[in-house]
């Protein structure tokens, strides 16, 4: 077929933004790269018109671009596959949406936005590791993954430079939702949005958010760093006197070359410098941090929330701390002493904080949940590691190719048991209620 042909043989969705052209692949059909806003640097986004019919159809058939990042070896040795084929760019406010192949407008499924994690540094939507076409296809769910800013692109303010604009990026993808995904079988009145570590850390904030009341109906939120997102504003200005000698028209790879040194400046605040990006408090669009719990407590009879940890976060962690190498060495009691290390830190930075957040938005009128997830390899010392959820979420063999999160497994046991945790996210995104995971590697409280 000549390129027009493909075109007009192509999967095509009406809505708000116009005519656009999906692609099929693996039982689903994407519509990718769509932009939901532009934005200046340093300024807030400002929602993409439409296209006009007469102007043609929305071509959705490239890879949301990722915002500008630095690498992290880390990073790099838990996820070998990387990136795949993501550009980078700062101007990056684009999602992707992703239904099943014979979704309807009308069908009314139910929508889940998201939020991908990284440390509010790193990280995109649409990297094969997050690819949601399992779910989709199971579940008959609509699957939107956003793109947004990072880093010193989104979340550290200073002077007279506004902060938290990725999290405005973020609502702004939310109004995109409401306002086009019916046109992909979606119901704009059923969303839930979804998120990981630093991206479950803003759908919490996103609840409290000025403009995004009402946007999202439900909150699914997975290891979010809770312990160490409260008491930063001594970190964050130390931050943002040295992130203050940027030109405000640096060249990107110039501003890349900043992150070491804006970092070296959290390297002092203990645990927090373990995540020296993040929302920063009293500053648009969210509460002060003295305001934020009635804040939440305000909007708790209005959004259902299943919220939860892994339940040895911290154990992808360690093996970057020098210190607990060292004690791992020790005869005998070397590996007992690292395993303690572990679940204090993950009952620290993740477990205590999130059981402590259900208990106030339980007591408030809200209804909701909270999750553990156990699951690893036999004999794997990453089980239950932060990030394994999203193996089992998402499976993609390309995406999770030669990560060490899944030594001793075969794929056909990564996608079974990943299966009741599809399932009941997916329950929870449909009706609020939890459903039986029916296994023994997550556990419902």
């Amino acid at each position: 077929m000549t390129s027009d042909e493909q075109v007009r043989a192509a999967p095509r969705f009406e809505c708000d933004a116009g005519v656009v052209v999906g692609w099929r692949d693996a039982g689903v059909v994407r519509a990718t790269g769509l932009r939901y806003a532009r934005a200046e640097r340093h300024a807030a986004p400002v929602a993409e018109p439409p296209v006009p019919v007469e102007d043609g159809p929305i071509l959705a058939t490239s890879w949301s671009p990722a915002c500008p990042q630095v690498g992290s070896p880390l990073l790099q040795r838990m996820f070998p596959a990387g990136f795949g084929d993501l550009d980078q760019d700062e101007h990056c406010q684009a999602l992707s949406v992703t239904v099943p192949e014979d979704a309807a407008p009308g069908d009314d499924l139910p929508v889940m936005v998201f939020l991908h994690g990284g440390s509010y540094v790193s990280g995109a939507g649409d990297v094969p590791m997050h690819d949601p076409a399992t779910l989709v296809r199971e579940e008959r769910v609509v699957v939107v993954s956003v793109n947004y800013r990072l880093g010193l692109f989104g979340f550290l303010g200073h002077a007279d430079r506004p902060a938290n604009l990725g999290l405005l990026d973020q609502v702004e993808a939310l109004r995109w939702v409401r306002r086009n995904v019916r046109g992909f079988g979606g119901d704009p009145g059923n969303v839930t949005a979804f998120g990981e570590s630093a991206g479950a850390d803003a759908v919490l904030h996103l609840m409290v958010a000025e403009g995004a009341r009402g946007l999202f109906h439900r909150a699914i939120v997975q290891s979010a760093p809770l312990g160490i997102t409260r008491g930063r504003e001594a970190m964050s200005e130390a931050m943002a006197a040295e992130a203050g000698t940027i030109p405000a028209d640096a060249p990107v790879e110039e501003v890349l070359g900043h992150y070491e040194r804006v970092n070296d400046r959290a390297r002092s605040f203990g645990l927090l410098g373990g995540m020296p990006f993040g929302v920063q408090y009293g500053r648009s669009p969210v509460p002060a941090e003295d305001d934020v719990e009635a804040a939440w407590a305000a909007v708790a009879p209005d959004v259902d929330v299943l919220i939860g940890t892994n339940s040895r976060e911290t154990s992808f962690f360690v093996s970057e701390v020098p210190v607990v190498a060292r004690v791992g060495g020790l005869p005998v009691v070397g590996r007992a002493l690292v395993e303690l290390l572990v679940r204090l830190l993950t009952w620290r930075i993740y477990t205590r904080d999130a059981v402590r957040w259900l208990r106030r938005h339980r007591a408030a009128g809200g209804r909701g949940g909270r999750h553990t997830l156990s699951w690893g390899p036999r004999g794997n010392p990453l089980a239950g590691a932060h990030t394994v959820d999203l193996a089992l979420l998402f499976p993609n063999p390309e995406g999770w190719a030669g990560s060490p999160l899944l030594d001793g497994a075969g794929w056909d046991d990564v996608v079974a048991a990943g299966r009741p945790v599809r399932r009941v996210w997916a329950a929870f995104a449909r009706t609020g209620e939890l459903a039986d995971p029916g296994c023994g590697h997550l556990t419902l409280h």
